[in-house]
């Protein structure tokens, strides 16, 4: 039977292979139509301008990155790309594809796009803001946002604040009157201070690190200056070995810095407590001690481990300082810019507060004006007017275009806070624009036309205490000082560009006592 069957074969040999040679074939063919079908029928990528060779769009872009892209948006549209080397970017300049990111796709782009500046200095994206998207972010953001800026949590530090805030008014009431003050350095030393007694400031000997406060603004400027400035090891890989503009050196020694000033203060702070010495209760207790109980806890939804504690608090120092005293020096700028509007705000202190009184954190929320006059200077002066970039988990659509998986995708807030489409008079500063329907814009992200903080999973985590900080240290200022510019001085609106964009020259302002009583700056 067997030999039958092999004659046959063998008699039908070319017939067979003829058979299958046209099975195969055919199946090659329906295959490559299929393929040919569906790239026909996928959406393309987004517009955009053509680059160099190798390079790409690098040599274009210029030092000013959000003045190179805002210009392309207005060439290419509301979502277009460009090619540094063979890495892609697409940037989003509409409301309604960042809706379509941030909300009906969040989950896809939920993952930051990382680099060796942002990585570095938090001990390899074990932080909230570049750890990707997963188990690790979601119990990360958990500790961060589920218990520290609660309100109650808040609450409990509230003293902490008031403290600072106290001792920045009667350092300008017995040193600085009729005298010309820095104020992006008042800000900046009022919020660190203000965030270090949030920390670890809640006890005696707690290991507050008060020495350290230019040491820490140094190392604040180092790290946003580091990761707003392009990196070419990050556009080329294979440079990555020579490190040519050092700055992987550079982010090593912060990591050392950051670990060496953050386990010193945990190591003292569990001492203390081990020995009896330091006690809390929910009157005095800083976020330190609320992290360290954390601290491998049992609670494995929140635990913590020792890197992952110091790069949190690394996050609240970096989140809690440079947007938020950006912002404050902003808003001064603009209510010296606009006297009507300086006198508004100071009247209004005046009614809520009175000039009998000091600013307490229950006057904040009945500060409409004030309020008002902060959305206004976040929409026209966003200080991330580039949101941290995004990087979806797999290939999907955007705008109608193709996004493919691994892409750097960019959401120009800027454009989108002054986009005529979305707002009367745009360029111009009114803050009523914020009173006539005061529950339209909030800091959330749920409005597309308006999120200073970013939108979706990844918006900001510390916005209830950066929203409380900017508040009580603006009002403040403005009910305890009358503010002038130096004479002969005029105001500067430029800016320079980086991870933050800040004045380019620091706003200089004399403060003259406002309060009807002397007392009230003691």
């Amino acid at each position: 039977m067997a030999f039958v069957m092999l004659s046959w074969i063998c008699e039908n040999l070319t017939a067979i292979v003829t058979s299958i040679a046209v099975v195969v074939l055919a199946a090659v063919i329906i295959r490559l139509t299929k393929t040919k079908a569906k790239k026909a029928t996928a959406p393309p990528l987004p517009p955009g301008p053509r680059g160099l060779p190798l390079v790409g769009y690098l040599p274009f872009l210029g030092t000013d990155l959000y003045k190179s892209l805002t210009k392309l948006a207005e060439a290419y549209g509301p979502i277009y790309k460009f090619w540094l080397a063979n890495k892609l970017f697409v940037v989003v300049s509409s409301s309604s594809i960042a809706k379509e990111m941030v909300r009906d796709k969040d989950t896809i782009f939920s993952n930051r796009q990382t680099t060796v500046a942002t990585l570095t200095p938090t001990l390899g994206g074990n932080d909230i803001v570049f750890s990707p998207y997963g188990a690790q972010w979601r119990r990360l953001r958990k500790a961060m946002v589920g218990e520290m800026m609660t309100n109650s949590s808040l609450d409990s530090c509230s003293a902490l604040r008031k403290q600072v805030l106290k001792n920045t008014i009667r350092d300008l009431y017995n040193n600085k009157i009729g005298k010309p003050v820095d104020i992006g350095e008042l800000s900046v030393s009022t919020s660190l201070n203000a965030l270090e007694n949030m920390l670890w400031g809640g006890g005696t000997g707690s290991g507050a690190h008060k020495d350290h406060t230019l040491e820490m603004k140094q190392l604040l400027d180092d790290i946003m200056e580091l990761q707003g400035v392009p990196n070419i090891s990050d556009i080329f890989p294979v440079l990555s070995r020579f490190d040519l503009q050092g700055v992987e050196r550079k982010c090593k020694e912060i990591a050392l810095w950051v670990e060496k000033i953050f386990n010193s203060a945990i190591e003292k702070r569990k001492n203390l407590i081990a020995k009896g010495t330091l006690k809390f209760d929910g009157r005095n207790k800083d976020f330190l001690q609320t992290f360290i109980e954390m601290l491998d806890s049992e609670d494995s939804s929140i635990s913590l481990n020792r890197t992952e504690l110091i790069a949190l608090l690394l996050d609240i120092i970096l989140g809690g300082t440079d947007t938020t005293t950006t912002i404050m020096e902003w808003t001064l700028t603009k209510l010296l810019q606009f006297p009507v509007e300086m006198k508004k705000v100071q009247a209004e202190l005046a009614e809520v507060v009175g000039l009998n009184n000091n600013v307490e954190e229950s006057h904040l929320p009945k500060l409409k004006y004030l309020d008002a006059t902060v959305k206004e200077t976040f929409r026209l002066h966003t200080p991330s007017k580039l949101l941290p970039p995004r990087t979806p988990s797999q290939t999907t659509t955007l705008g109608g275009y193709t996004i493919p998986k691994g892409t750097t995708v960019i959401l120009n807030l800027g454009t989108i806070h002054t986009d005529p489409q979305l707002w009367d008079n745009p360029l111009e500063f009114r803050p009523e624009r914020f009173l006539n329907d005061p529950d339209k814009f909030d800091y959330t992200g749920n409005n597309f036309q308006y999120m200073p903080f970013g939108s979706g999973r990844r918006i900001c985590a510390g916005l209830p205490l950066a929203e409380r900080l900017v508040m009580f240290v603006l009002a403040s200022l403005l009910h305890s000082f009358d503010w002038r510019l130096p004479y002969g001085e005029k105001l500067d609106l430029s800016y320079k560009y980086g991870q933050v964009i800040k004045k380019k020259k620091s706003l200089v302002a004399v403060p003259k006592p406002r309060l009807a009583n002397s007392e009230l700056y003691k």
